[in-house]
């Protein structure tokens, strides 16, 4: 089964020819806290990474993104990143899982929302 998932599905991981085309061309650069894998072309100026779980773009740490879109040519591995205070630790889109933010008078939250103090009257159907 993960076979046929790895040859089918480019968002459950890489795929067999971008493994393929990593062995031959790519030179490994670095990885991340989460088990990404970041490498550069052995001649040539394309970067990549091979995600250690479901490719999700929200998993690459900030630093790591700057080098991918060559904003920096250094990677966080060769030059270690100054965190801020107010920084905080990268947390990965959660949209469509449990731990997805719903604000209050969402469907989700109950439906209900705080009173205003405004002259708002909903509309409802046959009034």
């Amino acid at each position: 089964m993960a076979l046929i998932r790895r040859i089918c599905g480019w968002w459950y991981g890489a795929t067999i020819g971008t493994l393929v085309h990593t062995f031959f061309n790519g030179e490994k650069v670095g990885e991340d806290v989460q088990g990404n894998v970041y490498y550069k072309e052995k001649k040539g100026s394309k970067r990549w990474v091979i995600f250690k779980t479901d490719v999700e773009a929200s998993k690459i740490p900030p630093e790591w993104h700057m080098w991918l879109h060559h904003t920096v040519d250094y990677t966080p591995a060769e030059k270690k990143p100054v965190r801020k205070e107010w920084e905080k630790e990268l947390e990965p889109n959660m949209t469509g899982t449990v731990h997805a933010y719903y604000p209050t008078g969402s469907l989700n939250e109950g439906g209900k929302r705080k009173k205003t103090t405004g002259d708002y009257e909903a509309w409802t159907p046959g009034s």
